[in-house]
This record gives structure tokens, C-alpha cells and sequence, in this order.
């Protein structure tokens, strides 16, 4: 796929704009431009790489929305195509399945959530680094799916906090304590201590 010149200058400003819109916190008149992002690149036969990206582009601005039921289904099923084409050691999968299982835990599917993280967990760990940033952020998301579940046993709060406390360590020593993966850990790590 080669696109023509203006087909790529148009579908920057598309993408563009999508962004700015969102940056500017107008997230229905983002959706709509993305939608038709991901509709025009359907249109011309784009590659499935660029089909992907937009339908991430379209989850996120979903969950900014609230409707994370939109996001789910949307996540779910680019989870799905990237493990086939990427396999499951790609980055590209471990993100997908890291914003799958993110999404399950805003609509309270705990087990599910934590059973998707536990699998992909190693593999990041192996893949990517304990000090990866994505490794991070999936290892608190673990933890905070089975703190927040109101089923959670007094061995997974210890879990919970257990693993938070190892990961802000691993964060404030790679990423610093000021970076935005470490912030987000602390709090979850204070969430947890305050049960």
C-alpha cells in the first residue's frame, strides 16, 4: 500500500485534528473525525497496521467518554487480531492486552482482568524488563484489579500491596519520581495501604 501524496497529507490532518480535539478535551467531535479516520483508511485499503492504530485512537477517546463498554469491545477484539499477527511476545500485544484488561477493570471484571494479567505479566517481564514502563504499568494494573475487587481476600490485598511496593521501587529507580508511571503507582500504592 502506497498511498498518493495527498491521500497521505490528508490522513496526517486527519490524525491531527482527531488529536487536537481530543487534547482540547472535545472528545465527541474527536470521535466523529477519528471514525472517520478509521472509515476512510477501510475505504482506500490501507494496511492493517493503520486500520489497528485507528481503532486504538477510537477505544481511547471511548474511555475519555465514559463509554467504556465501547472501549471493551473495541480493545477485546484488537487484543485478538494482534496476538494472531504479532504474537504474543510482541509489544504492540502486550499493549493491547495491558489496555483490555485496563478496560475490564473500569467495568469491574476483576477476575477477568487479573486473569489476563497474570498471563501476559511474565511475558512482559521476560520481553521487555522488569523497568520497562509498560511492564510497570501492567504489573500495578494486577494489582490494582485484585485490590478493587470487592471480592478480595485478605491474601490478595498483601498481594496488592506487595507487588505496588516492589513496582514503585522499580519505577522511582527507572523512571524517576516525578514520571507519570511512578505517580500513578504511589497512589495506587496509598489506595491500597488506606484498606
Amino acid at each position: 500500500w502506497a498511498p498518493e501524496r495527498d491521500d497521505s497529507v490528508r490522513f496526517a490532518a486527519i490524525s491531527v485534528l482527531g488529536n487536537g480535539l481530543d487534547e482540547a478535551e472535545h472528545h465527541e467531535a474527536a470521535l466523529s473525525v477519528k471514525e472517520a479516520e478509521l472509515s476512510m483508511l477501510r475505504r482506500i485499503g490501507a494496511p492493517e497496521h493503520n486500520l489497528l492504530v485507528a481503532q486504538s485512537n477510537i477505544a481511547t477517546t471511548c474511555q475519555k467518554l465514559g463509554r467504556h463498554e465501547r472501549a471493551l469491545e473495541i480493545y477485546r477484539d484488537l487484543y485478538s487480531v494482534t496476538l494472531k499477527l504479532e504474537g504474543e511476545e510482541h509489544k504492540n500485544t502486550l499493549v493491547d492486552a495491558f489496555n483490555y484488561a485496563h478496560c475490564l477493570s473500569k467495568l469491574n471484571s476483576h477476575a477477568e482482568a487479573k486473569a489476563l494479567l497474570r498471563k501476559i505479566m511474565p511475558v512482559a517481564r521476560r520481553v521487555l524488563g522488569d523497568s520497562d514502563d509498560l511492564t510497570l504499568k501492567v504489573r500495578s494494573q494486577y494489582a490494582q484489579s485484585l485490590y478493587e475487587d470487592p471480592t478480595a481476600t485478605l491474601d490478595d490485598l498483601r498481594e496488592a500491596a506487595t507487588t505496588l511496593e516492589e513496582t514503585e521501587r522499580t519505577a522511582r529507580r527507572a523512571l524517576g519520581g516525578a514520571h507519570p508511571t511512578t505517580v500513578a503507582i504511589e497512589q495506587a500504592l496509598r489506595g491500597v495501604r488506606q484498606l
